[in-house]
């Protein structure tokens, strides 16, 4: 057990720099500096975090540049025109209808009901977990009208949704300012924080005994982040990084059949 906790700091310290931006996702979010837009630029680039990280960046940047690089501005206003524009966006299988309700919810958002922070702040604060936000975040992002294959896109962790990409968005929101981590919300601790987790974690987490089960669900996130919490109760989240650069820098996991 110190030789694993070792092994994932040792990896933790690679993997968790400024250089790490460079081919992940969260370098959207950080090109920005105001808050709000911070917020509403990470929540979109995590909800089109699936498939190769090459192109959810760069249909992240092209979905801000539609936004005239002012998402916070750009979602407050939803004027006709503006959203207009966006029906030419499409992300695998997130489509323009989509991406038009995802606005319109977000405008929603800010307009009445505080803004991201304060839906999944009011969530974690009624139950005490991420799970009873992320499940408070879901209904609320529900009250906007939409086609009912939107909903998809909002992962329903009462069904059991491992809900990766929002947990990522949570922990660049939550974990402290760490050069790839924003710090943002301090309502809700660290220690709260759940493994965003897919094929390349789960899979290295089961390699390294972390996780037995097989299936990466909502069960799989509270197990492996259970596990890490004994390296570090305060923070075990920060292992994500580990578990993910020994999963896709090192192909540490790819002997294991892989469980979707």
């Amino acid at each position: 057990m110190l030789y694993l906790h070792s092994f994932l700091e040792e990896k933790y310290a690679r993997y968790c720099s400024p250089a790490f931006i460079a081919t992940d996702p969260v370098q959207v979010p950080h090109l920005f500096t105001r808050k709000e837009d911070i917020e509403i630029a990470g929540f979109l680039a995590a909800s089109i975090a699936w498939g190769q990280r090459k192109s959810i960046i760069a249909s992240a940047k092209h979905l801000l540049t539609l936004m005239d690089h002012a998402p916070y501005d750009f979602v407050k206003q939803a004027t006709p025109a503006g959203l207009k524009r966006l029906e030419t966006f499409v992300h695998r299988t997130f489509q323009p209808d989509d991406c038009l309700f995802f606005i319109s919810s977000l405008h929603h958002i800010y307009t009445d009901r505080g803004g991201l922070h304060d839906v999944f702040a009011a969530g974690y604060r009624a139950t005490g977990s991420i799970f009873g936000a992320l499940a408070h975040f879901r209904r609320v992002f529900m009250e906007t009208p939409h086609l009912q294959r939107s909903a998809k896109h909002i992962p329903d962790v009462e069904r059991g949704a491992s809900a990766k990409r929002l947990n990522m968005f949570l922990r660049w929101m939550v974990r402290g300012d760490d050069g790839v981590d924003f710090g943002l919300w301090k309502d809700i601790p660290e220690s709260a924080l759940m493994l965003p987790l897919d094929v390349h974690t789960g899979n290295v987490g089961r390699r390294l005994g972390l996780l037995t089960r097989k299936a990466n669900d909502w069960k799989a996130v509270e197990e492996l982040t259970a596990s890490l919490r004994q390296f570090d109760p305060d923070d075990p989240v920060k292992y994500d990084f580990a578990l993910f650069g020994l999963g896709v820098f090192e192909g540490f996991g790819n002997t294991l059949k892989q469980h979707d």
